[in-house]
């Protein structure tokens, strides 16, 4: 077996607690460090989460020679400028989703991963789920026919005042955190890219969309709509075709596992394994950190979430116009 890829964490984000105990359960990777901007927090979590060393700051992480991978767990508008940075420092990189909404900084990202000989991989971790895998396994093979019709939906209520997901300036937004998720459902389920698509939103008191819900249009023909928000309990994935649907309950958060499957009148429920997503993610990078296998998603499947995510945006702020996916 291939020796364990260091990891390290940058930022003490809730989100972290996700992923920490993959990292440290699985022989495929090795949690060494964990960074915060400051130190007596860095080093009071690293405590906390038996990492071995802290960092008081992102700097001195990014010199750090035994690190040779790190998950940014940082606001959405630090996604991009620290990827670069520790692609640059020869790290490779797992960035929590979304990386951007705007493409050319994605494409930034890339080629500063390209230029340093690195993997860059947004993070979303249902990708690597059973349930997901057996999803599109079921959809390639024809089992509801041709796919017209995707809805996908992912929102839950968030009331704490003076939440980084609410600040504009740090690119926050329901679309952001909870519908890119959505977007990405209906991209995988509908296996394209839209060609245009129109939103309409409700802001919330600090300017970020609360709620929002959009219509995707698919070159074959295929519409997806997607909903998503900080205001409402909500989630599910539903996939109509010529010859019937399937449905899975929790497509994302995985708190219950399986398929709904609907033909000619009949329904089959599918049973999943449900490991753990994370692991399975991070476990993927490091396999092919060192040559093992590929990465489950790179550059073009970040730049389509991109392109659909910022003609959301448009469509919304041009009061639900349809725009063009470029």
């Amino acid at each position: 077996m291939s020796e364990p890829v260091r990891w390290g964490i940058v930022s003490t984000a809730n989100i972290n607690r996700a992923v920490i105990p993959g990292l440290q359960e699985s022989p495929e990777s090795e949690l060494v460090a964990v960074a915060s901007r400051d130190p007596a927090r860095a080093e009071a979590y690293a405590r906390e989460h038996r990492i071995p060393r802290a960092h008081g700051s992102y700097e001195s992480l990014l010199g750090d020679p035994e690190i040779e991978a790190v998950y940014i767990s940082l606001p959405n508008g630090d996604h991009v400028p620290w990827s670069i940075r520790f692609l640059e420092a020869g790290k490779h990189v797992l960035c929590e989703k979304p990386l951007t909404r705007h493409p050319a900084d994605a494409e930034r990202a890339f080629d500063a991963a390209d230029r340093a000989g690195r993997l860059l991989v947004e993070a979303f971790m249902y990708r690597h789920h059973p349930q997901t895998l057996r999803l599109l396994e079921l959809l390639r093979a024809g089992a509801v026919g041709e796919v017209r019709y995707v809805h996908a939906s992912f929102a839950f209520c968030l009331d704490r005042e003076g939440d980084v997901r609410l600040r504009p300036e740090l690119e926050g937004g329901a679309l952001m955190d909870v519908g890119c998720y959505c977007v990405s459902g209906a991209r995988i389920a509908a296996a394209g890219e839209p060609a245009e698509v129109s939103a309409r939103q409700v802001l919330g008191p600090t300017g970020v969309d609360v709620r929002l819900a959009g219509t995707l249009v698919f070159p074959g023909g295929a519409l997806a709509q997607i909903d998503c928000g900080f205001d409402l309990l909500r989630t599910g994935l539903e996939v109509t075709g010529s010859e019937g649907l399937v449905r899975v309950a929790y497509p994302f958060t995985c708190e219950e596992v399986g398929i709904e499957l609907r033909r000619g009148g009949e329904v089959e429920r599918i049973a999943v394994d449900n490991p753990d997503r994370y692991r399975l993610q991070s476990d993927n990078i490091s396999r092919a950190i060192r040559g093992l296998e590929q990465p489950l998603l790179g550059r073009e499947d970040a730049l389509g979430q991109a392109r659909t995510i910022a003609a959301l945006y448009r469509s919304a702020e041009q009061g639900g116009a349809p725009v063009p996916v470029d």
